[in-house]
């Protein structure tokens, strides 16, 4: 009878776990600052890559590449690539050029 008090006084185990600015959420933890750097990789636009201590916990962060200074054609390139052209509408089919002799065999009678 005396395990059964327990089990019946005992909190839930959600009950358990301490709500601090410590907590993290499931995606990553809701914070403005950060106490400490994090360490990070660094990658630069011509594929280098460096190490550095960051203020936010990250894995990698990349450079933003300067379309300026790229040639003119690979610079196109890198637009058609971003933004695809609109696909064209297609023609509709017509019954105009069909024998429907062929396809009296599936006809009901």
């Amino acid at each position: 009878a005396s395990s059964a008090l327990q089990a019946a006084f005992r909190p839930p185990l959600a009950a358990c776990v301490r709500s601090n600015s410590n907590r993290a959420a499931i995606s990553h933890l809701h914070r403005q600052l950060y106490g400490r750097l994090y360490p990070v990789l660094l990658v630069s636009t011509d594929g280098s890559t460096v190490r550095l201590r960051y203020s936010e916990p990250k894995r990698i962060l990349m450079l933003p590449l300067d379309s300026s200074t790229l040639p003119e054609a690979e610079r196109k390139a890198r637009l058609r690539r971003h933004f695809p052209s609109k696909p064209k509408a297609k023609e509709e089919e017509t019954f105009e050029g069909i024998d429907l002799d062929t396809y009296k065999k599936f006809w009901k009678k």
